[in-house]
């Protein structure tokens, strides 16, 4: 995922350097500077606006240190819809307050407002509704649970409906959920939400249907390969909202600079994760084989072992195509804090939960997890039958 941060003074040229580190592992960073201020590592610019609108389509995240009207102005033209529009994140060039200025909830500002306020030392200024009232929002619950989801009329229904005291259902059969206080646990109700790979099911009387945001692809590629390519063979394999769903795009660390390999992930806005040879010869797994690709990178198989890293469950084999090479794999989840989980049973799609000290084998049951145990993690098994292994 790429990153823009913006600094229009020296002060704030320097503020900006710590704020690229702040960023988490996985994003790319680009800093820009204004020309009578230069800086290394940072691009020089004559026009905020006209910089700004060349950057922001392809950003997951801005962030402006300057005042919030010079930010207001240049993205200003640039917005489009809270679905689509990037994080926008506004600093003085004292670091004494980061504002989250734009995508809150679903681009994640209010949540990176954070991260950076903590790494730079300054006073997060968060102002949606929910977050200052300390209440349960939609859009934010689905971004700290890597959930997505398409109706938007009915996550307003949701929030409204908590603003007025309100209790929210949930029923969830695929994934792992945190809950607030505002929300219960029903099948049934006038507002709810479903986390299940049926988009369909409408169990509450306004039903906001989520699903997780964790298939991961892993593509091969031969030098130079055709982008067209790769991406005719992403969109004849995966629905739209199996599009939606990839959260990574891995490969093989002799393909980490191809160059259809990388535009896929920014057009996806997800990160690449690489491997070596070694390490995906260590993925276990029943894999299709080629001498070819053996002899040429060292393992058997790409895209299927860097779909599965991690004991991903494949949800589409190796595909091929005019030198590109795709497989899918549903990513496990990994756990750290306490969880309640309801899986259903599928043989041939096992559920894995991982902490730092167990792996988890989940057969289709009720129990929870917590990792906050002095010792050890604590497993309750509620109903069903779950495997156990130790790290």
């Amino acid at each position: 995922m790429r990153a823009a941060v913006f600094s229009v003074t020296r002060r704030g040229a320097e503020l900006s350097k710590r704020i690229a580190k702040a960023f988490p592992d996985g994003w790319n960073v680009m800093l820009f500077c204004f020309e009578r201020y230069p800086a290394d590592g940072a691009e020089p610019f004559a026009n905020l606006a006209q910089k700004t609108a060349e950057v922001f389509p392809e950003c997951s995240a801005v962030v402006f240190v300057c005042a919030c009207g010079i930010a207001v102005r240049a993205v200003a033209p640039l917005i489009k819809s809270k679905q689509t529009d990037p994080a926008v994140v506004v600093l003085d060039d004292c670091g004494k307050f980061a504002v989250s200025l734009l995508s809150g909830h679903l681009g994640g500002a209010n949540r990176m407002t954070e991260i950076i306020a903590e790494a730079v030392g300054a006073q997060p200024v968060i102002t949606t509704a929910t977050d200052a009232g300390g209440r349960f929002s939609p859009d934010c619950f689905a971004a700290a649970n890597g959930l997505i989801f398409k109706d938007f009329s009915a996550a307003k229904e949701l929030a409204s409906a908590v603003l007025r005291g309100e209790k929210i259902g949930l029923i969830s059969d695929i994934d792992c959920v945190n809950v607030s206080s505002d929300v219960v646990r029903a099948d049934s109700g006038k507002y709810g939400i479903c986390i299940s790979r049926d988009m369909s099911a409408k169990p509450f009387g306004i039903t906001l249907n989520m699903v997780p945001k964790n298939i991961v692809l892993g593509v091969g590629s031969k030098k130079g390969a055709e982008f067209s390519a790769l991406t005719s063979l992403v969109r004849q394999n995966l629905t739209e909202m199996q599009l939606t769903r990839v959260c990574e795009v891995a490969t093989i660390d002799r393909k980490a600079n191809e160059p259809c390999i990388l535009r896929l992930c920014q057009e996806l806005k997800v990160p690449l994760k690489i491997y070596t040879a070694e390490q995906l010869a260590e993925v276990k797994g029943s894999f299709s084989m080629s001498e070819f690709v053996q002899s040429t990178v060292g393992v058997d198989n790409v895209c299927e072992r860097c779909a599965s890293v991690g004991g991903n469950t494949l949800i589409i084999g190796k595909q091929a195509g005019c030198g590109v090479t795709l497989a899918a794999a549903e990513r496990k989840v990994h756990l750290k804090g306490e969880a309640w989980f309801e899986v259903a049973k599928d043989a041939e799609r096992p559920f894995y939960v991982e902490t730092d000290e167990v792996s988890i084998r989940v057969y289709g049951t009720a129990f929870n997890v917590n990792t906050h145990g002095l010792r050890a993690t604590e497993t309750v098994l509620v109903e069903g039958e779950i495997g156990i292994s130790g790290k």
